[in-house]
Order: C-alpha cells, then sequence, then structure tokens
C-alpha cells in the first residue's frame, strides 16, 4: 500500500465514533469498531502475503508483569529485546524493581566490546577483579567502584574486562534486535524499557489465515519475522534463501525447542557457524540424518557440531512461538538475497545501486543479455567485497520449462536439485547427445544417489514434442533427461519404454534447441511454478 493510501486511510478511520487500539508488529493504530484482521493489515500497510498464518495476541485481563523475563528496550537509534536468565541473583531483582528508572539515561561510552547506558545510582556491591564476558550480555557495573556511578553495560563481543560488575556478573542477554547496538552513537539515549507479555503466559492466542476474523481492543498482531543473517554464514544463508524461496518458512515440525522446515531435507549445507543455539537463532542441520532441514530455536541450547548457526530472528518470534505443524510463516531477512539469476544486465545494475556494488559484466555484456552466473555466487560476500562478475547469455541460449509438480512431484525433487533450481533461478542441463529427433541430457549433479525415482507420471499412449522426460528406477540409465522435438507413441525423451519414463514437464519455445550441440551447457528457467498438467 502507498503512503498516501494509509494516509487516506488513516484519516478515515480517525473521523469513526467507536475506535479500539491495537498493536500490529510491534506499532499501535487506532480502528472503528468490528474492524476485522485484514483491515489491520491494510491500514498499518504491514508486511503480508497471501496465505499465510498471522498471530493474535489477546489481551487478558491476567497479565502479570511480575513474571515477565522479556523487555523490549526502545533507544532513539531503534529497539532490541532482553532475556533475564533463569538463575535468581541481585542484579535481575534489582533490574526487575527499577527498570523504569532507567528510562531517559543517555549512552555514556562505546567501545568494540561493548555499550554502557548511565551513570544512575543503585545500591549494588561491586567486585573490583576481571570477569569474562559472553557476546550480547547486560551487566550492572559501578565506575570507579562506586555504587553512584553505576551504568548498564551491554557486551557485543566475547572479552575480559574489570568493569566493577558484582560477582553474579550478567543478568539477562539480548534476544532480538541485535544489529541496533552496533549502530548506537553517543548521541543516543534510552526512550522506553516495555515488559513483553508473551503469548504463553496469557495463553491466549490465535494462529489464522483468516483475514475477516474481527480485532478487540488491546490485541497484538504479528504478521511477519525478520531473520538477520550471520556475516560468518554466508553459504548457509544461501540455504536458508533456497528455503524461503517462496518468502514464507513452511512449519514441517514443532518441538519444545524449536520449529522446521524440510524443503531441502537431502541437500547437504557446509558448516560453518559454531555458536550456542539460543531463543531465536536460525540454523541448519549439515550431516546425518535431516541434514538440509533448517531450524528456528524456541528455547535455548548449546553449540552443536552438526548445527550450523546462520542467523536470529530480531523480530517476529511470539509468531514463531505460536507456530503450528502445516503453516507458513512470512520471512523477511536482512541483508535480502542478491541474486541476479536470470535478469538483464540493466536490471542487475538497478537491483545493485542501493547497496553501492559494482557490477561487471563478462561474457554477453550487452544490456539486454540474460545473467546465468555471478562470482561471488552469496549474498554476504558481494556485500562484502563491493562488486560482483556477472555471466551473460543471449536470450537464444536459455529456454523456459514448466514443469507439472501435482503430477511429478518426487521426480521434480530430483530435477530441481540435480540441475540447480531449487537453489537458483536459472538451471544447467549439460547436453551430452543428440541424435534424430532427441535431445539427451545429463544433470552435472548426480541427485539420483540420494533421491529416489520411483515410476511416476509415466506415458500412456505417446509423447509429445517438448515434453521433458527423466529415466525412472526400472531403468539402468537412470537420471537421464531426455527431449523430443517431435511425438512418438513408442519410446520417452530419453528413448526408454514408456514404463521407463517419468514426464516432469515441458519446454515452452522447443525450437531454441537447434542453437545447441553437444557439450553446450543449456540453461533453463522456470515457469508457471506449481500449475498442473493433464494429459
Amino acid at each position: 500500500m502507498k503512503r498516501t493510501q494509509t494516509n487516506k486511510v488513516f484519516k478515515e478511520v480517525l473521523d469513526v465514533d467507536g475506535q479500539i487500539t491495537v498493536e500490529i508488529n510491534g506499532i499501535e493504530i487506532k480502528l472503528p469498531e468490528r474492524s476485522t484482521l485484514g483491515d489491520a493489515i491494510r491500514v498499518s500497510g504491514s508486511p503480508y502475503q497471501e496465505g499465510v498464518s498471522v498471530g493474535i495476541l489477546k489481551r487478558s485481563e491476567m497479565e502479570q508483569e511480575e513474571n515477565v523475563v522479556e523487555y523490549r528496550i526502545v533507544t532513539t537509534s531503534g529497539e532490541f529485546i532482553i532475556d533475564l536468565f533463569e538463575k535468581h541473583s541481585p542484579s535481575k531483582e534489582q533490574w526487575i524493581n527499577r527498570f523504569r528508572e532507567y528510562i531517559d539515561i543517555p549512552l555514556r561510552w562505546i567501545s568494540r566490546d561493548a555499550v554502557a547506558f548511565g551513570p544512575f545510582v543503585s545500591e549494588m556491591a561491586p567486585k573490583r577483579e576481571k570477569g569474562a564476558y559472553k557476546e550480547y550480555e547486560l551487566l550492572f557495573a559501578a565506575g570507579g567502584g562506586d555504587p553512584q556511578n553505576t551504568h548498564l553495560i551491554i557486551t557485543k563481543a566475547r572479552h575480559s574486562a574489570e568493569y566493577g560488575a558484582p560477582l553474579e556478573g550478567a543478568f539477562g542477554k539480548v534476544v532480538s534486535g541485535k544489529s541496533v547496538l552496533d549502530n548506537l552513537e553517543k548521541k543516543d539515549r534510552i526512550l522506553e524499557i516495555k515488559p513483553v507479555i508473551s503469548w504463553k503466559q496469557t495463553g491466549e492466542h490465535l494462529l489464522t489465515t483468516d483475514l475477516t476474523i474481527p480485532l478487540e481492543d488491546g490485541e497484538k498482531v504479528f504478521t511477519f519475522l525478520n531473520v538477520m543473517l550471520s556475516a560468518e554464514s554466508p553459504h548457509g544463508a544461501e540455504h536458508f534463501f533456497a528455503v524461503i524461496r517462496s518468502g514464507t518458512f513452511k512449519v514441517d515440525m514443532v518441538s519444545s525447542s524449536f520449529i522446521s522446515d524440510h524443503a531441502l531435507l537431502g541437500e547437504l549445507p557446509v558448516y560453518e557457524n559454531y555458536e550456542p543455539r539460543t531463543r531465536g537463532t536460525v540454523f541448519l542441520r549439515t550431516v546425518g540424518y535431516g541434514a538440509g532441514k533448517a531450524f528456528i530455536s524456541t528455547d535455548d541450547r548449546t553449540s552443536s557440531i552438526l548445527h550450523s548457526v546462520i542467523g536470529h530472528v530480531e523480530q517476529g518470534m511470539e509468531l514463531v512461538g505460536m507456530a503450528e505443524i502445516g503453516h507458513r510463516l512470512l520471512v523477511h531477512t536482512t541483508p535480502p538475497q542478491i541474486m541476479l539469476h536470470g535478469k538483464s544486465f540493466l536490471e542487475a545494475e538497478e537491483e545493485l545501486a542501493p547497496y553501492g556494488v559494482k557490477l561487471i559484466r563478462e561474457g554477453d555484456i550487452a544490456d539486454e543479455a540474460l545473467i546465468v552466473s555471478q562470482e561471488p555466487d552469496t549474498t554476504i560476500e558481494i556485500l562484502r567485497e563491493g562488486s560482483v562478475k556477472a555471466t551473460g547469455v543471449d536470450d537464444s541460449k536459455i529456454v523456459s520449462i514448466e514443469l507439472y509438480d501435482n503430477d511429478a512431484p518426487m521426480t521434480l525433487d530430483f530435477f530441481r536439485h540435480a540441475i540447480g533450481l531449487q537453489f537458483r533461478p536459472v538451471g544447467i542441463m549439460p547436453l551430452i547427445m543428440m541424435y534424430e529427433n532427441t535431445y539427451i541430457f545429463k544433470a552435472e549433479k548426480p541427485a539420483e544417489r540420494y533421491k529416489e525415482i520411483l515410476p511416476e507420471n509415466t506415458p500412456k499412449k505417446m509423447v509429445v514434442s517438448g515434453e521433458i522426460g527423466v529415466t525412472n528406477q526400472a531403468a539402468k540409465r537412470m537420471g537421464m533427461i531426455g527431449v523430443k522435438t517431435k511425438d512418438d507413441d513408442l519410446f520417452g525423451p530419453t528413448g526408454e519404454k514408456f514404463i521407463s519414463t517419468n514426464i516432469i514437464g515441458r519446454i515452452l519455445d522447443i525450437q531454441k534447441l537447434q542453437n545447441f550441440k553437444e557439450g553446450d551447457k543449456v540453461y533453463v528457467i522456470e515457469r508457471n511454478r506449481g500449475d498442473t498438467h493433464e494429459q
């Protein structure tokens, strides 16, 4: 929704008698009574995608602040959320009883390892000795050992220091909005500290796709979650981008400590980042049973040599906490993916402009040439280096394909993995043989080693020109890919009997195959993903 449209709706809303106040993604808005969930999304302009699940936290008279473990700290440069440790300590007690007194205190100093807000007066008992601190911890510290000169310190990295902290050290940790700490400047200050009442505490919540549900005064709505990707996991980030290719995280499993999406089960991500899987951590299983799954932690767990951390949920953990199997959650990432494949050089330059990234053209460098590869291949490395080499080809070297997801889902799982369409909009099919009206391809990636190709959607009477066939497990040449340029009532596209051939889709511009010779790479772009084909 455009800003002018949103402002117009707001004005109309405010002119109506009988209003309710609701909070959507942390922002309060006013609506007429009997407004629906859809009204709130439209008025606020909140992120939303058709079919995703939206969380509603119901207002409860039973909400009690003394049981709160999370607090939202709003600063002049943004907000972050802290989580208090379970263990009781004098520092934790001090925070619970006096957190309102820390509103409006300025940022006193910044270092590579930590930031400090203050000073203020406390009754803490400081210890003049060096302490060891982990990243994103909170502690009180008395400058010069004087409680009259107390500061709230938030660490940004693992380090040792003598802060004049109490014996118990840290009393909490930052669980969301960590990037705000890197943006803080000396002019900043704390504006507000708000206890976060979670759905688990109230026990009243709803996860729904129905936008006609009426909202009530005081309810809180969550439409999306934002994931801050780790600079230490460039390849893992690309795996996650592929998992959420549709813009959503599909909840395939829910446990007491995580939710998971199994879209890329069987793909082996690179292990890159060993760190604790705290609440809100996004991580990948890299080896063994379940490799390829993507997880979001809902509880704290230790580091694992089987799981590589690729990011953290910065906003929307409430939605994660409400997740149920089968629901899809809308996901935004910081940074968003830089994917140039399938774009023209002009389109790529427009996409890169906001990042200040230089585009180096290779191959066919015409403005209208289509990009089939990029180096570096990952978003994080591109942003780190500030430049990217992209290889372009003429449109005649790219064929468009339509795949029959409803007819051959298992074979398409193999096909997309084998030619790279699980991770990129452009796949590669090396042409290894041509004879008469038949083209035979062999994918560079041997996905048939870990993907089954059982007989599925086999032809009955005829194979139509342009249809793509894959040899199934009933024949020795399992995994071969073929296309015929003429109808055939005897053999499938790979030259096999019909019973050994799975039909998975069709090439939309079959005439382009005449531009290729044996040994060439045929680039393919998938169109109309999810369409059904009827034979």
